[in-house]
């Protein structure tokens, strides 16, 4: 089947066929825009944190650079993780073409189309689970004084 063989019904079923991972991709951007607000974040306070390096000594430095380590693991597990959710919109832009290409070459395309939904969402998952580990490892570090844990009237 090329395209002189489509009607304007087929050509409106393959866009149809195709907005389903067009949402997915809006979805998956959404996702994208999130982690990179969280690295935005981790990179701001890794700024405060060199500002004070050299300022420091003793044990206050100690846990500068305790801080430090801690959030070049975070940029790090975030940055693995808007890769691979940026590996699944790309993989589901390939599909979204491919749905068109294959079907006016005439090929079934149903196999390329669940192994590429499959290779996304595992991707997505991926990203999502490093997402997870980040948020994690930022709550398990988090110090507050214990003096500022308690009431004045206490």
């Amino acid at each position: 089947m090329s395209i002189t063989d489509l009607d304007i019904g087929q050509i409106g079923r393959l866009i149809q066929i195709a907005m389903a991972p067009a949402f997915l991709l809006l979805a998956t951007g959404n996702i994208l825009q999130m982690f990179a607000n969280r690295l935005a974040r981790v990179i701001d306070r890794e700024r405060v944190q060199m500002a004070e390096f050299h300022k420091t000594k003793g044990e206050a430095h100690v846990q500068v650079v305790n801080e430090l380590r801690i959030l070049d693991r975070r940029a790090g597990i975030v940055n693995k993780a808007i890769l691979m959710g940026t590996l699944s919109a790309v993989t589901v832009a390939v599909v979204i073409a491919a749905i068109f290409v294959l079907s006016l070459t005439g090929y079934q395309f149903g196999q390329f189309v669940a192994g590429g939904f499959i290779l996304a969402m595992t991707l997505l998952i991926s990203g999502l689970l490093l997402f997870i580990a980040e948020i994690r490892l930022a709550t398990r570090n988090i110090r507050i004084e214990e003096s500022l844990l308690r009431l004045d009237e206490e």
